[in-house]
């Protein structure tokens, strides 16, 4: 799949103009949850996204533009990422602009380490999408690093706080769930294309 990175924006007026009706797909979650290979595995490629294991690596948003059908932003990572308060703060400017202006944005795609489910800052941002009706998809990372019990266990307990939204077992190292991710991404294109305007 034809993949390619835009821009780190660091602030909103940096935000990519591009022809009008392709859908954006935001990617969130904690520091170190995954994004970045998630976003891989989706185009199959090993270095569209920056991998890293030190969290707090994303520190703008990252723009890719797929195909001529999507443009996917990685957004920085919120939780335990040692950065200042300062910068910290500044993300969280950053996010809450792009989440509320963003026009082009047709879904948020919400990560959750499968090994801890869901945390107060993974809840806080589900409801803040759920107030302001911007759709998502859950998505539990890793799910390789558990035994079959554990993600069972795991996973019916996640489903607990994502009833009304779809949540899709990933992982980076054997490639589950990316048909499933890609699914709801195109469902977001086919329904607007079917939308009367």
């Amino acid at each position: 799949m034809d993949a390619r990175f835009i821009i780190s924006a660091a602030r909103p007026e940096q935000f990519p103009d591009y022809a009008r009706g392709i859908p954006e797909i935001a990617f969130l979650g904690r520091s170190n949850v995954g994004k970045s290979s998630l976003l891989n595995a989706l185009v199959k490629a090993k270095d569209l996204a920056f991998v890293s294991s030190r969290p707090g690596c994303t520190q703008q948003i990252n723009f890719y533009r797929i195909g001529g059908e999507f443009v996917f932003a990685d957004l920085p990572g919120y939780g335990f990422a040692k950065v200042p308060p300062n910068i910290q703060a500044a993300w969280k400017k950053l996010i809450d602009f792009y989440l509320l202006k963003r026009e082009p944005l047709r879904l948020c795609i919400i990560l959750l380490d499968a090994r801890r489910g869901w945390m107060e800052k993974d809840l806080e941002l589900k409801q803040w999408l759920e107030f302001h009706g911007r759709p998502y998809l859950t998505v539990a990372t890793k799910v390789d690093k558990l035994t079959q019990r554990e993600e069972r266990n795991g996973i019916a307990a996640m489903r607990q706080h994502c009833q009304e939204s779809e949540l899709v077992p990933f992982s980076a190292v054997t490639g589950r769930g990316v048909r499933e991710i890609w699914q709801a991404i195109w469902k977001i294109k086919e329904n607007r294309e079917s939308t009367p305007r």
